[in-house]
């Protein structure tokens, strides 16, 4: 559904949710590893670049799994986005909706 046309998206609060939540911040916040993880998967030829793939964590970081190629899957955009997610964010299960 579009937004109302009075509608003025906040970028500073949204910055500020993004970085208490994890999601952006130094070299060791979430973000970051999923960035080396992706860059670790192009180099050994799981995935290439701007493919539409995401590399996923069978084991979430959320959950304690690693940042390893060994830990990592290769998904659709949509399976990998389509969790059960909390309120806050967090998923629920490790295993797509449906």
């Amino acid at each position: 559904m579009p937004s109302s046309p009075d509608y003025v998206r906040n970028y500073a609060q949204e910055a500020r949710t993004a970085r208490a939540r994890g999601e952006i911040g130094g070299h060791d916040s979430p973000h970051s590893k999923r960035l080396r993880l992706r860059r670790k998967a192009v180099k050994a030829g799981m995935v290439k670049p701007h493919d539409g793939k995401d590399v996923d964590h069978t084991k979430a970081l959320s959950k304690g799994g690693s940042n390893s190629l060994k830990n990592a899957r290769v998904r659709s955009e949509h399976d990998n986005r389509s969790f059960p997610r909390n309120p806050d964010g967090s998923m629920k299960a490790n295993h797509p909706k449906g």
